[in-house]
């Protein structure tokens, strides 16, 4: 074959116990849109999704040594793209395995991060190419200069490589302008779709019937410039571009019928945005009459009241908010203001009255946090009530502003020299290394968090709304979550006498 896509398996390590049960089993969206964009050049693809068939890296290195593919694309993001960081050290572990079985095989690695750190990657890794930036013509061409038996690597946009026993990079490729036309769909009939199970909390309604599962991507990139998130790093810039409802539509058509999925992430990172595109496929779902549980991003001031209605009777049981701090100087410091508390509360407080499910996600430890400013993230996050709880430490993830900022200041980062590594930056490791601030230490901001967690779900307001709108299930199965209890590497660390 000329391409093989792969998804190297990450989950043991980026979410420890929790990745057994808890945590969705992805589809793999951006190998899936790789595949179709390529298969349409005249290339033969396939996808090895490691996390999905549930095999390790020996595995997973035997599969791809077996395919003998033309060019193996290592495609590491993770479930969400900051996520790309932390599953970088599975990628290594697998191509290191094929290097050392086959040196000559081409790898190629692409993500947000390897967009971000291309030649760092180049040379701290073991693979033959990194690609920063989009990806499908970088491939396309890499592939065709691969097969053609040409070395030239300069004729390859977007692509990092050796020269010389040095990084080299060529200009970035364009990126794709016409959705519908280069990408038009995911390529479903190249994994196993009965393979993917959603989050935990996404099927409260139906907690034992989390598959099947899928994952459609409606737009790429964001406008915003939220200096914590690295989400722009493949696209160059901050920008939207979407893919229009009607593709959107003849791929849900396709999932319902064929696949019987019900259960749907939309992962862009900014659904909630373009009336014109919101509506629009809410509106052709209403059409259809399909019964679905679809959860999707947006933010506290995207959220306009002619929305709602349409998003819930669509079938957006969920929506996904941004709040972060409980500070609004805080969320000033890293450019995510422009909304107060009232509005907060005014907002969340809506979504539910329309019968739709709130996911709040909030940072501890960003970089104007105090002990204080964490508490009253606390107490935000219990007075909003939703109906689940992210809570997150401030992490400098390569590709964002803060990370920059916090390696002009010398901060500790996890991977500094006598850090942990890329699995630093999970936040659910058992080597988590938050960011630290002027008055706290990553691991104090750690400790706050996981803290958090545990009172949030327990808290007995949030377990009475629970029991009044989901079955005995589902308070049982929050029980059981809570009581597992993520190692910490710091907290394992011997006491000095």
């Amino acid at each position: 074959m000329d391409v093989l896509l792969v998804t190297p398996p990450s989950k043991d390590r980026v979410f420890q116990q929790l990745g057994q049960s808890l945590t969705a089993i992805e589809v793999p969206v951006w190998s899936m849109l790789m595949a179709t964009f390529l298969e349409r050049h005249g290339l033969s693809v396939e996808i090895l999704d490691a996390e999905a068939d549930q095999i390790g890296y020996d595995a997973t290195t035997k599969r791809i040594l077996d395919a003998n593919a033309t060019l193996t694309v290592f495609v590491i993001y993770g479930h969400q793209p900051s996520a790309s960081t932390q599953c970088m050290p599975a990628g290594r572990e697998v191509a290191r395995r094929v290097h050392d079985a086959a040196p000559h095989r081409p790898t190629l690695v692409m993500g947000t991060h390897a967009s971000a750190l291309p030649e760092r990657t180049l040379l701290e890794e073991p693979y033959t190419f990194v690609c920063h930036g989009e990806g499908p013509y970088t491939v396309l061409r890499l592939v065709e200069v691969l097969k053609a038996g040409e070395q030239d690597w300069a004729k390859v946009p977007g692509l990092t490589y050796r020269l010389e026993n040095r990084a080299a990079s060529t200009p970035a490729a364009e990126n794709i302008r016409d959705l519908d036309t280069e990408m038009p769909r995911q390529a479903w009939e190249k994994v196993d779709m009965t393979k993917y199970r959603a989050h935990n909390w996404h099927c409260f309604d139906h907690i034992h019937a989390r598959q099947p599962y899928a994952s459609i991507q409606t737009s790429l990139g964001c406008p915003y410039k939220c200096s914590f998130c690295c989400i722009n790093a493949p696209f160059g810039k901050p920008s939207i571009r979407y893919w229009s409802p009607k593709t959107v539509l003849d791929q849900i058509d396709l999932l319902v019928n064929k696949y019987g999925v019900t259960n749907i992430k939309i992962p862009d990172e900014m659904f909630v945005l373009n009336e014109e595109h919101v509506l629009g496929i809410c509106d052709g779902i209403i059409e259809r009459g399909y019964d679905l549980n679809i959860w999707a991003y947006a933010r506290v001031d995207t959220v306009k009241d002619r929305f709602l209605e349409k998003l819930r009777r669509a079938g957006f049981r969920w929506l996904a908010l941004g709040i972060e701090s409980g500070s609004q100087y805080v969320r000033d410091g890293v450019e995510k203001g422009r909304f107060g508390d009232t509005d907060i509360l005014c907002v969340t407080n809506k979504i539910q009255d329309h019968g739709i499910y709130i996911i709040a996600n909030y940072i501890f430890g960003l970089p104007d946090d105090t002990h204080d400013s964490m508490q009253d993230t606390l107490d935000l996050a219990l007075e909003i009530n939703g109906e689940w709880a992210n809570f997150y430490c401030g992490m400098a993830y390569p590709g964002s502003p803060l990370y920059d900022r916090a390696k002009q200041l010398k901060l500790p980062l996890p991977d500094d020299p006598e850090g942990p590594g890329w699995i630093g930056y999970s936040q659910h490791a058992y080597e988590s290394l938050p960011l630290p601030t002027d008055t706290l230490t990553g691991q104090e901001v750690l400790d706050f968090r996981d803290q958090a967690f545990d009172t949030y779900f327990t808290h007995p307001p949030y377990l009475g709304m629970m029991r009044e709108k989901f079955d005995g299930d589902v308070l049982q199965h929050i029980e059981d979550m809570v009581k597992i209890k993520i190692r910490r590497k710091h907290r394992d660390a011997p006491v000095a006498s």
